[in-house]
């Protein structure tokens, strides 16, 4: 199982710590954006990086990692791989937040640090914390040089190699190629490494299918499982719900799992409008909650045991009746904070000042205060030391 994509930059530097409420790991830091303002939000500075349940994902869930820097990937992957059952380099994503940056699919044009970024993790992270390094990445235009690409990873130790059938121009909505599938995992399992496919497997009974049929190790489900998390489910247990008609069911599962582990509100609320068709009502009534409380009435689950009661909770931990301000109300919000700020700094100031006349004054019991003849004034300003004894004198 593999988790969402972290970049190597945003981990360094973060905080490890138990999250009492949730019984999760968290990985936290205070965002770059609000270290240019503070106040913006001064009692809730840090954001969660990364989250695992270790009941739940421990020995189970992979870090995937996007990266282009074989020192920050090492530094990066050291501070979760005591907790997770391996590090994935994602080498597909062709998104431009991610190739801009020499990540993701952009490594696929430069293969030499592609190279070196597994090998130092394999030396550094995976045989040190005997956890496996895997990789994924896309098919490429001409299948010479996927196989190319192919023989050398496989060369570097990792343990799993993924490979999503589709070139970096492909959109998900085009149909994935598969007739460079069987190649890649010939040369993984002469390899002895793991071969795992992505792209259009939508159940649990389909990815066994494909895998058989082209004999590679496993299969990755992802678009799917955000619409319909129930399509990990083995036919022997009913398989996959119909979804039109059974979306309730699982919506319902989702959100006892979300308010367990205190989900981010912003992300619970995607997954939720990807779960509830569109021409329901419930889509409509969803898409205008403001938070936990509010989601749990639309969708009709405040009858749902303590459902309600957890959602109020986990807003006042999140803190999201807070953020659902509007621009004015936030503008003002900061403005408020840094008059506050000010204010303070003129007090602070202010008793400085006091506490160092004090000790001028304590320092010099002796000075006495004289009126300085208006003859030492030149111009508006105080004449030199000269000029001022040479006035007193007279």
């Amino acid at each position: 199982m593999a988790g969402p994509e972290t970049i190597d930059r945003a981990m360094i530097g973060t905080t490890r710590r138990l999250n009492p409420h949730t019984n999760t790991l968290e990985w936290s830091r205070l965002p770059t954006s609000k270290l240019k303002n503070p106040h913006l939000d001064p009692e809730r500075r840090e954001s969660v990086l990364y989250r695992i349940h270790p009941e739940l994902e421990k020995g189970r869930l992979i870090y995937q990692m996007g990266t282009a820097n074989p020192e920050r990937a090492v530094q990066a992957a050291k501070m979760v791989a005591a907790d997770v059952a391996g590090i994935d380099v994602n080498s597909g994503c062709p998104k431009p937040f991610s190739t801009a940056g020499g990540m993701g699919a952009a490594l696929l044009k430069t293969p030499d640090l592609l190279v070196d970024i597994l090998t130092s993790l394999v030396e550094h992270v995976g045989k040190p914390y005997e956890i496996g390094i895997s990789v994924k990445i896309r098919i490429l235009e001409d299948p010479a040089d996927t196989r190319a690409l192919v023989s050398r990873l496989v060369k570097t130790g990792i343990t799993g190699l993924t490979v999503h059938c589709r070139t970096t121009p492909m959109r998900p909505r085009e149909r994935a190629i598969r007739d460079q599938l069987r190649m890649v995992g010939d040369i993984c399992r002469t390899a002895g490494v793991a071969c795992v496919m992505n792209g259009d497997v939508t159940s649990r009974a389909e990815a066994l299918q494909l895998m058989r049929e082209f004999s590679v190790d496993g299969a990755m489900i992802a678009t799917e499982a955000e619409k319909n998390p129930s399509c990990f489910r083995p036919d022997a247990e009913g398989g996959p719900h119909e979804w039109k008609s059974q979306w309730k069911t699982v919506v319902a599962e989702y959100m006892q799992l979300a308010l367990q582990v205190e989900n981010r509100w912003g992300n619970t609320k995607y997954l939720l409008g990807q779960m509830i068709p569109g021409r329901e009502d419930a889509y409509k009534r969803m898409n205008q909650s403001k938070c936990y409380t509010d989601v749990i009435r639309a969708l009709g689950l405040d009858a749902e045991g303590d459902l309600l009661e957890k959602a109020r909770v986990v807003d006042q931990h999140l803190g999201i009746p807070n953020a659902q301000l509007t621009p004015a109300q936030k503008r003002q919000r900061v403005k408020d904070s840094l008059q506050q700020g000010a204010d303070q700094g003129e007090k602070e100031q202010s008793a400085d000042q006091g506490e160092a006349k004090h000790e001028t004054d304590r320092d010099e019991p002796d000075a006495k205060r004289i009126k300085v003849p208006d003859s030492a004034i030149v111009d508006g300003s105080m004449a030199s030391t000269a000029e001022v004894a040479t006035a007193l004198a007279a």
